[in-house]
């Protein structure tokens, strides 16, 4: 009966060993996850700001490089997909479109009818909402892990998520509206 008794013990105790290697690399994957997703986002958002820089500066343009980070993004995000939480996935989905903005934004400005406009406007979303945007994509991750956790946090993230998507759809409709007048001037 000891013996059977100590066997069992053991048992629940490798059972609970099991477990707790399982949830270690379980959390190990979603830090890993979440570093790929930080990582490619501030990759893709300075990819395409050098690209509008070095478009300003009269230089040709090395897309292949933002062309690859796009890529590189779009890899993480849709492997994120199946894995994130609701709430970073929000975050994430409002990142990956206004991502696409910048691209969209970076792409264009050969064409802009507007040059000196169009890259005022790639300086301002570039160092502004997308860089918040991938700031509020970092806060969002290592509050997810426990990192790093604020009292108030919900609030805020959806304050910035607002923002982010605001700033987005105004910039669409922009971009939107210059096509329009440059298909009509061509």
């Amino acid at each position: 009966m000891f013996n059977e008794f100590a066997s069992q013990k053991r048992e629940k105790r490798a059972d609970r060993q099991r477990m707790q290697e399982r949830d270690d690399r379980a959390q190990q994957a979603r830090r890993d996850l979440y570093a790929r997703l930080n990582t490619t986002a501030r990759a893709y958002r300075v990819a395409a700001r050098d690209v509008v820089r070095a478009a300003e500066r009269g230089e040709d343009v090395e897309s292949a490089v933002l062309d690859a980070a796009q890529e590189a993004w779009a890899e993480e995000y849709s492997q994120a997909q199946m894995a994130l939480s609701k709430d970073v996935l929000e975050v994430t989905s409002a990142l990956n479109r206004a991502l696409g903005v910048g691209y969209a934004v970076a792409k264009h400005l050969p064409s802009s009818l507007s040059p000196s406009a169009a890259y005022s406007r790639a300086h301002t979303w570039f160092s502004g909402p997308l860089s918040d945007g991938v700031y509020l994509l970092r806060v969002t991750l290592r509050h997810d892990l426990g990192v790093e956790v604020q009292p108030d946090f919900e609030r805020s993230r959806m304050r910035a998520l607002a923002a982010l998507d605001s700033e987005r759809r105004a910039l669409e409709r922009q971009l939107a509206s210059e096509q329009i007048e440059t298909s009509r001037s061509a």
